[in-house]
């Protein structure tokens, strides 16, 4: 199973589609299983996701493939390596284990900064002694690998990818990570519960693009698909992609998204691609 579990709203109230605010302890341990059973052996978090880490810790991790995130480095951090070192031992020990498979930069551009090269040692140091397996970034904009990929070779990228937000496609980076044995995990496959919304719940301020929902509507009609079902047969769709990042507020929603990964991919795709950031990006929901 190519899906890897995503465990923000394990730790906070996050999402726009969340009608059901942070995800509770017992049916985070279900959630779990049900993943295990099904062969989803990844959970993605980053310790910056509120208490994700310790709920996970709380349930019991250690059979899984663990991917989290390192914060920015703070203003005025007078040494790098023990900030790391402090942040990823803390990690660790909420999460009950001793290693990790991935450990990624949310803030991947301070590597260009005057930081950037203890920071990048710091990241590859942890590697060399075993308690990473790979190490890289998590983007937001396939162009910030131009820059990043003249430091180092990532041995993880996780970017967006979806119907609408194609660039990690388009660009071509897609193809160049694969090419160089990247490891490439995507996200946001619905565009944060966007795609699988009905039009007359989607948040008004959502209605200057009404003519993609529109057309996205009319196509799930005709082929009378699910959106769920398509959504996440379009990044499963790309052998190049080895985890679709999915994030689930319950049992019931998590056996639909395994049940819908499953489906068939359909041949042709609606034009759904747009490059405004003020769709693409979440961060810029705020200003809507």
């Amino acid at each position: 199973m190519r899906l890897a579990l995503g465990t923000v709203q394990f730790g906070m109230n996050y999402g726009i589609a969340n009608q059901l605010g942070q995800v509770p302890g017992d049916e985070i341990k279900a959630m779990l299983r049900r993943a295990a059973a099904t062969g989803v052996d990844t959970l993605d978090t980053a310790i910056n996701y509120g208490e994700s880490e310790l709920r996970l810790g709380e349930a019991g991790v250690e059979d899984f493939r663990i991917v989290t995130k390192l914060p920015a480095i703070p203003d005025g951090c007078g040494d790098v390596t023990s900030w790391v070192r402090g942040q990823v031992s803390a990690s660790y020990s909420r999460l009950g284990v001793s290693r990790v498979y991935g450990l990624l930069l949310h803030r991947p551009d301070q590597l260009l900064g005057s930081n950037g090269a203890t920071l990048l040692q710091s990241l590859k140091d942890l590697k060399s002694s075993g308690n990473v397996l790979k190490i890289g970034v998590s983007i937001y904009d396939p162009g910030e690998l131009e820059a990043i990929t003249k430091l180092f070779v990532p041995d993880l990228v996780q970017a967006p990818f979806n119907l609408v937000d194609r660039r990690l496609q388009t660009t071509g980076w897609l193809r160049r990570l694969k090419d160089s044995g990247v490891e490439v995990h995507t996200r946001s496959a619905f565009l944060q519960g966007l795609l699988v919304m009905q039009n007359t719940t989607r948040p008004i301020k959502f209605a200057p693009w009404n003519s993609l929902w529109d057309r996205w509507c009319a196509w799930l009609a005709h082929l009378n698909v699910s959106a769920l079902q398509a959504a996440l047969a379009f990044p499963l769709g790309f052998s190049e992609i080895d985890r679709v990042v999915v994030g689930a507020d319950s049992l019931e929603q998590l056996a639909q998204i395994i049940d819908a990964a499953s489906s068939i991919t359909p041949a042709d795709w609606p034009d759904l691609q747009c490059d405004d950031e003020n769709l693409i990006n979440p961060s810029r929901w705020t200003n809507l």
